[in-house]
């Protein structure tokens, strides 16, 4: 049969030819199209590296010298009124753990950036790593964990310690080369090129992405424990799951007797859910757009192809009541109409990948991870193309000659 079908396709070359440059054409643009899906999809589905279930930030007001109750107090006092608050609400029953932070929170916006060298080397980094001060508990309200598997809680005593945590891809993405951090647990590291001043890293952590919209390969982090907190620092906690029932109520309820303290009140309190959601609208907003004008484009072409193939298998009701009249089955045709169809994309998809192939080489496709062109992902969108498309033109050919197949044979020859 195939070779009928071949025979075939090759005497009517003249209208197979713009067919198949159609499904050519359609093919690529549909490899694209699914390509920049894939990637946007693969970088939203990357481990975070990170959990805000539960969590929420706590916003400290500040009574003014304005106020009745204003206390005047020095710094050092302050400081200790931030951390009574984060003391009692510690050993509030539902609350699991308790930080402060300093521009260092998820979906905060808002970065310290710093350098680090490798005492007795060469290798260093900086530019766009991230410098998080936090408290030891930072780790264990948003659960980081350590590359070689360290606990929250191991690494929050690291913290405690002095010591340094640095997300594993720390120095694989200065150099562009695999140099996990892992390989220098123990060793330390001078801070932004003081020579006089040096770290020890405690832990290599698991990459902490800066948005669910931001690769894991561009996310880098170093955690340090910080002990002298200013009025400005960001208080978060993670509520116990099975707690978590209106906790926004119920503390709000309780900080004007029990959680004010000197010049400190809980002035907002905000859900993680809500955090991340607000930062990142707009890029929700752009994936919503993309994805309503790749449904546009699909519709577009299905309907494309559907018109082509319907006009096609209509011009041939002739030629479907002959095989019928010889004894061919319903079945029969349509398996030989939808063979032919098939066939035809068949022989054009080689050419298809070897133009998408180019479009990559030549970096026209989206990015994931720095990488335009990666063999697996260009068969795996090139296979979903080619089954969408299989698809439409089974569409294409079914209904019309389903249509053209309840035509009584004598009849249709007879009109021909």
């Amino acid at each position: 049969m195939n070779k009928k079908l071949l025979a075939q396709i090759k005497n009517e070359w003249r209208t197979n030819l713009w067919l198949g440059i159609e499904l050519l054409l359609v093919s690529v643009v549909m490899w694209w199209v699914i390509d920049n899906l894939y990637c946007i999809g693969a970088t939203y589905f990357e481990p975070r590296g990170f959990n805000v279930d539960h969590c929420y930030l706590i916003e400290m007001g500040h009574l003014t010298e304005k106020s009745p109750d204003f206390q005047e107090k020095p710094y050092q006092e302050k400081m200790d009124d931030i951390l009574e608050l984060v003391n009692r609400l510690r050993q509030r029953p539902e609350i699991e753990a308790v930080s402060l932070s300093q521009n260092s929170y998820p979906y905060n916006g808002s970065n310290s950036w710093t350098s680090i060298r490798l005492v007795g080397d060469t290798l260093e980094a900086g530019g766009s790593l991230i410098l998080r001060n936090v408290s030891p508990d930072f780790v264990k309200v948003f659960r980081y964990e350590g590359a070689n598997g360290e606990t929250p809680e191991q690494l929050a005593e690291m913290l405690e310690r002095g010591e340094m945590i640095a997300s594993d891809n720390v120095f694989t993405y200065a150099y562009k080369r695999p140099l996990p951090m892992t390989n220098y647990v123990g060793r330390r590291f001078y801070w932004q090129n003081d020579t006089t001043f040096s770290l020890q890293l405690g832990a290599s952590m698991k990459v902490v992405r800066y948005s669910d919209f931001q690769a894991a390969r561009t996310s880098r982090s170093i955690l340090l424990k910080r002990t002298m907190w200013a009025e400005d620092a960001e208080l978060c906690v993670r509520v116990r799951a099975d707690q978590d029932v209106d906790f926004i109520e119920r503390l709000k309820a309780d900080s004007e007797k029990q959680l004010r303290i000197g010049n400190i009140y809980i002035s907002n309190i905000r859900s993680f859910k809500d955090i991340r959601r607000n930062y990142q609208q707009f890029q929700y907003n752009g994936v919503r757009d993309a994805i309503t004008m790749v449904i546009f484009l699909l519709v577009n072409i299905f309907l494309g192809l559907l018109g082509t193939f319907w006009f096609r298998t209509q011009q041939r009701k002739s030629e479907i009541a002959l095989h019928k009249a010889h004894g061919a089955t319903n079945s029969m045709v349509f398996t030989r109409l939808l063979s032919e169809g098939w066939l035809l994309l068949l022989i054009i998809t080689p050419l298809a990948l070897f133009i998408d192939f180019n479009l990559a080489y030549a970096e026209l496709n989206a990015r994931l991870n720095g990488v335009y062109l990666e063999w697996d992902r260009l068969l795996i969108c090139g296979a979903i193309s080619f089954g969408l498309i299989a698809l439409m033109i089974a569409i294409g050919i079914g209904i019309p000659a389903r249509k053209a197949m309840k035509i009584d044979p004598a009849d249709a020859l007879h009109n021909e």
